[in-house]
């Protein structure tokens, strides 16, 4: 989420209306502001605007997981290295006899 990229003025004209829960304590936070402070809101507030306006997307907008950077505590399932001259085809040969043999 920190490599945004935005196209024209946007940058320095796009605004976010931030709502706290005190009257009178409303404020505009710009787009250069939002990117420093919390660069995850940039993209949560852009896929939640494309959602249905139901319950629905209560649900599928608590689903998204959005990180500032590269580190996340999600990691791949069974990752196969491919060195130089390996295939891809080996290591699926490879995964499938292993599964193959725990059956038997």
């Amino acid at each position: 989420a920190e490599k945004i990229r935005v196209t024209g003025n946007k940058e320095k004209n796009k605004k976010y209306f931030i709502v706290s829960k005190y009257p009178g304590n409303s404020k505009f936070v710009s787009y250069d502001n939002m990117k420093k402070k919390k660069p995850e809101y940039i993209i949560h507030h852009a896929v939640k605007g494309m959602l249905p306006k139901n319950k629905l997307a209560n649900r599928m907008i608590t689903r998204l997981k959005i990180y500032a950077g590269s580190v996340h505590p999600h990691h791949a399932q069974e990752p196969v290295n491919l060195d130089e001259g390996a295939s891809l085809e080996r290591g699926v040969n490879n995964r499938m006899e292993q599964i193959n043999g725990k059956n038997e």
